[in-house]
């Protein structure tokens, strides 16, 4: 048993991370990704899906369509749909991969998924912090913006002062005759 939890420590985020697809605008895994990971064969991850289906609803798993299996193949390095198993393969969110692990029950699938958990937790803070940081640059384009703006008053007020002619002024005040010879 220690081997294996050792197994699973060895699994490189970048590993879990190149397994985490944008699909339906939920970050998924796939089932085929997760049997590898969590040891099993695909066959039998599917069925013990199918066999527990009341505790996979439509936000823990769904199943891709032609469409969306054809855009993985063409947008990931997928080269082929047999590469997916030729069949139509089962997407599991966050809660999905949770609930799969107890499904399966097996050492390994426990701490694997809890591995995946707490990357999805990661991800969720990176995307948290991204927007604050958007939210922030945002206000310092507004800002430059409005700077931009008033520089370009004062430049403008500086080329009308400068192509402007002066015209003599008439002299105020006390002036002096001029004498006459």
């Amino acid at each position: 048993m220690a081997k294996n939890s050792t197994e699973i420590t060895i699994v490189p985020q970048e590993v879990l991370l190149s397994k985490i697809y944008l699909l339906r605008n939920e970050k998924v895994m796939l089932d085929r990704d997760l049997a590898i990971l969590y040891g099993v064969k695909g066959i039998r991850l599917r069925e013990q899906v199918k066999r527990n289906m009341s505790k996979f609803p439509g936000h823990f798993m769904f199943q891709l369509t032609e469409q969306e299996v054809e855009i993985m193949v063409s947008q990931n390095a997928i080269p082929s749909k047999g590469h997916l198993g030729g069949f139509l393969p089962y997407a599991f969110t966050e809660h999905g991969v949770l609930m799969l692990a107890n499904v399966l029950k097996s050492e390994r699938a426990v701490q694997v998924s809890i591995r995946i958990i707490e990357l999805f937790v990661k991800l969720r803070e990176i995307v948290v912090s991204h927007t604050e940081l958007k939210l922030e640059i945002e206000k310092i384009r507004k800002k430059l913006d409005n700077h931009d703006k008033n520089i370009e008053i004062v430049f403008k007020y500086l080329d009308e002062l400068l192509e402007k002619k002066e015209k003599p002024r008439k002299k105020i005040g006390y002036q002096v005759p001029k004498k006459k010879i």
